[in-house]
């Protein structure tokens, strides 16, 4: 997108923000170059037109589209909800302002204390799949030498912690797509599970153009999406499995393959491991029991397994509906083998590859924020990669922490005997995101002390000691990586305003005040360039990437090794596995964690809406977006809707052990009967998190986020003058 200042408009002063007002993630620009027009603002806020105004590029990935959340993604930048200077949290609740240097001052006495009482480790710190490579580079680092502590983890561990854990154990390596994503332009069979791509990244339907127009577009949903509707008309065809089956169902589509001798003999014996014994694994998922367990028929399970087989061009792409489960690594795993029997992944014109959700949500899982790693997607308890960023950050290799806890390990250890006490959080909404809020919310109130980095007074921030004012992405320099592994340069539009400060000059503050080894700077160049050496010799090699190079526009996708002309499309001559070969990991359902579809309940699965982002922080405070879904509604379908003498428009309540939520009823033949559905947009007794559950994945940690048993009843309240 480019961003040009607008005509002069009035000015005001900056108003002191609300309180109680929804809360904010860092914005989705997943797969955008940000191209700005630089203007120098004063520190005011303008009383009509944003300062400066949006347009699409052609840029191989949007083609010059952006949906409703770029075109109104300026109207945050002037909101009179925007925090403009450090506030405390006083005895009676209250918030006023306060200085920087007394706020730095305070937290670092704080953090001081409290290592120094209960340990390291009893401070944490929460970062976000939005925030820059160099922050989330630099959050990784300031973390390990200059808290000490390995409690780090970030709200991509919600996002995609399976799809990234399934990658590593099949291929060697974690790239959401392993190729240009204008490559799917060129491919006549798509294969979509668990992505609702026509609402949450509408650009990118322009690339499924070419299968729609052969019948080759193919989506997994429980519900009919907008996505979904692209196969209407000879598009292509949908698969509607009951919520939780699609392992099953993948399972049985790769039973198909291999009994009707339709694998790629050749790729198995020439770039793999494992066929054996995952032809012996899937021999029990014949496509009459697949149907009884998933409800799909038998004759589209043929019918898609011969598409994907038919050597005309194939992706098989994956989202977050199959992965956030507790079976999701093995979900994503069972869509892998099924692209590796068909010999799709390393060649020039088939694959497989898996759909980043956040705005940096590849980028922000290579380079530190995650409890197990450092930069360059190396593993914090290999002695060799802690010997390589220990030299870069001027630092005894025995002084780095171990492995920490994945983000709801984490979360559950808050006000726990020997778990965190003390809480940084940069880039997330916890008490909206989070499975289980309940529990979540108690944890932060049994905090010593919760600091908040935010442009508004988010759900979470309105629980903290301090709440520290960022800057937003129009405010700031840095990159971000696309979920096809394109390192994108982001300049900076505006001057924040003057009480605003970035997070790398909030954490080299705070890294000088408690006296920590090594270099901490808050220009991003600087930062980048210490990333690049970091990562050298890593997974994800950015040593051959500077400013300039990205400046130049050229395509830089990672790895991107000094002296290469980097890696448009991975795995060409081999996979990232010591042999080169690729892992087939044969893969077996397992009982979901709590009971489904038991007399009285509906299976609740959650997602998004095309307005709505994350969870809504931003976009509940953009009128037009607001405007057009202001509450969260709870889709039934009309059947379930009459037996529970529910119409549309009513107010109905879910609940369960967890808690309940209120939402106004939307009853559509788009759903199943057997389940509802909620967006997890929104807060307070709308938020669907109330709902969901804790448990996680044993191999990434990700939360079942999307099979959830509830009961679901009309809500009768007498109104009252």
């Amino acid at each position: 997108m480019t961003l040009t200042p607008s005509a002069a408009v009035p000015v005001r002063p900056l108003a002191a923000p609300s309180v109680t007002a929804p809360s904010v993630t860092a914005l989705s620009v997943t797969a955008l170059s940000v191209t700005a027009l630089s203007v120098t603002a004063p520190s005011v806020v303008s009383s009509g037109e944003p300062r400066v105004t949006v347009s699409g590029r052609d840029f191989p990935t949007n083609r010059g589209g952006l949906c409703k959340k770029g075109w109104t993604s300026t109207v945050l930048l002037d909101s009179p909800d925007r925090i403009a200077e450090p506030m405390r949290r006083g005895a009676d609740g209250t918030f006023s302002p306060v200085s920087w240097v007394d706020a730095l001052d305070d937290i670092a006495e704080r953090l001081r204390r409290g290592r120094a009482e209960h340990g390291a480790d009893s401070v944490g710190v929460f970062g976000g799949g939005g925030l820059t490579n160099e922050k989330a580079y630099q959050l990784g680092k300031f973390a390990r030498i200059a808290l000490g502590t390995s409690r780090i983890d970030y709200n991509g561990r919600f996002c995609m912690s399976s799809a990234a854990a399934a990658g590593n154990r099949a291929f060697g390596v974690d790239r959401g797509l392993p190729f240009p994503l204008a490559a799917l332009g060129s491919a006549e069979t798509i294969l979509v599970l668990g992505s609702n791509v026509a609402e949450t990244m509408p650009p990118f339907i322009a690339h499924l153009e070419k299968a729609r127009a052969n019948g080759g577009l193919v989506v997994v949903d429980p519900r009919r999406t907008a996505t979904v509707r692209l196969t209407e008309n000879g598009g292509g065809t949908h698969l509607q499995p009951t919520p939780g089956s699609d392992l099953v169902l993948l399972l049985g589509l790769t039973h198909i393959v291999i009994a009707e001798k339709l694998v790629d003999e050749r790729f198995l014996r020439e770039r793999t491991v494992g066929f054996d014994a995952l032809a012996r694994s899937v021999g029990a998922w014949w496509p009459q029991r697949v149907q009884s367990v998933t409800g799909v028929p038998v004759h589209q399970l043929r019918e898609v397994a011969r598409r994907l087989a038919s050597g005309r061009g194939s992706y098989i792409l994956t989202g977050r509906g199959v992965e956030q489960h507790v079976d999701g690594t093995d979900t994503a795993t069972a869509a892998i083998n099924l692209a590796l029997v068909l010999g799709l992944p390393g060649t020039p014109h088939s694959g497989y590859g898996t759909l980043t959700g956040q705005g940096n949500g590849q980028g922000g899982r290579e380079h530190g924020q995650k409890a197990d790693q450092l930069p360059g997607y190396r593993k914090i308890v290999d002695p060799a990669a802690r010997a390589h960023v220990a030299a870069v950050w001027g630092v005894d290799p025995d002084d780095l922490p171990g492995a920490g806890l994945p983000a709801v390990e984490l979360l559950n250890s808050f006000g726990q005997p020997g778990g965190v006490r003390s809480l940084l959080v940069h880039g997330s909404n916890v008490v909206v995101s989070a499975p289980n809020v309940n529990r979540v919310r108690a944890g932060l109130a049994a905090l010593d002390l919760l600091v908040v980095c935010d442009f508004f007074f988010s759900e979470t921030a309105s629980l903290a000691d301090y709440v520290l004012p960022v800057t937003q992405w129009a405010e700031e320099e840095g990159t971000m990586t696309s979920l096809e592994g394109r390192v994108i340069r982001r300049r900076k539009a505006l001057d924040a305003p003057s009480g605003v400060r970035n997070e790398l000059w909030i954490m080299r503050e705070l890294a000088r005040r408690l006296e920590s080894p090594g270099v901490f700077s808050e220009s991003p160049a600087e930062v980048f360039d210490e990333l690049a050496r970091a990562s050298e010799g890593g997974l994800a090699d950015y040593s051959g990437i500077d400013y300039a190079l990205l400046d130049s526009g050229a395509p830089v996708y990672w790895p991107y090794p000094a002296g290469s002309n980097g890696t448009p499309r991975l795995f060409q001559a081999a996979f990232a596995h010591p042999d080169g070969l690729a892992r087939i990991v044969p893969v077996t359902p397992r009982p979901a964690p709590e009971p489904l579809n038991t007399p009285g309940s509906l299976t609740l699965i959650t997602g998004r809406l095309l307005e709505h982002y994350q969870s809504g922080a931003q976009t509940r405070r953009v009128p037009e977006l607001n405007d057009a879904k202001p509450h969260a509604r709870a889709e039934l379908h009309p059947t379930t809707a009459a037996s529970l003498g529910v119409a549309d428009g009513d107010l109905v309540e879910l609940g369960n052990s967890r808690g309940s939520v209120r939402a106004i009823a939307l009853v559509t033949a788009t759903i199943r009967p057997d389940t509802v559905f909620l967006p997890f947009h929104f807060a307070g007794s709308e938020c669907a998190n109330l709902l969901t559950q804790d448990a996680t994945d044993p191999i990434s940690g990700m939360p079942e986020f999307k099979t959830t048993a509830v009961t679901v009843r009309a809500v009768r309240e007498e109104v009252t003058a």
